[in-house]
């Protein structure tokens, strides 16, 4: 893992995160108690998304925002998996399986530390 692996997972991420987010919670916008429930999602997103965009123009600059990016996706990631296992075969809020959900945050986890590594190692201007 290197530094461009990792901004463009960033960038992949700060995109897909917030629309898979949306759609999987689609039916509980209109309730402002699931507000948080969403919302972490696109401000990690719009992270990841500045993250990467000043790391190709800046690279050394940039770095820094990537890695705490990174670090971000990585504790929230973390939150998420480990809650999500946690009910693991309650109901989701998602269109699909609850099992499915658990494997994509599994695997999301799982980029999002290698992402963090790549992140941390030394730019070269």
């Amino acid at each position: 893992m290197n530094l461009d692996f990792s901004r463009r997972l960033a960038l992949a991420f700060g995109i897909l995160l917030p629309i898979a987010e949306t759609v999987r919670r689609w039916h509980q916008l209109g309730q402002p108690a699931m507000l948080p429930a969403w919302l972490d999602d696109i401000l990690l997103g719009a992270f990841l998304v500045y993250a990467g965009v000043l790391t190709a123009r800046e690279r050394v600059r940039g770095q820094r925002f990537l890695a705490a990016a990174w670090g971000c996706a990585c504790g929230m990631g973390y939150f998420s998996f480990f809650g999500q296992l946690a009910r693991f075969g309650q109901p989701d809020p998602a269109p699909i399986p609850s099992s499915w959900v658990l494997v994509i945050k599994g695997v999301g986890l799982v980029l999002a530390f290698a992402a963090l590594i790549g992140a941390l190692r030394e730019a070269k201007p």
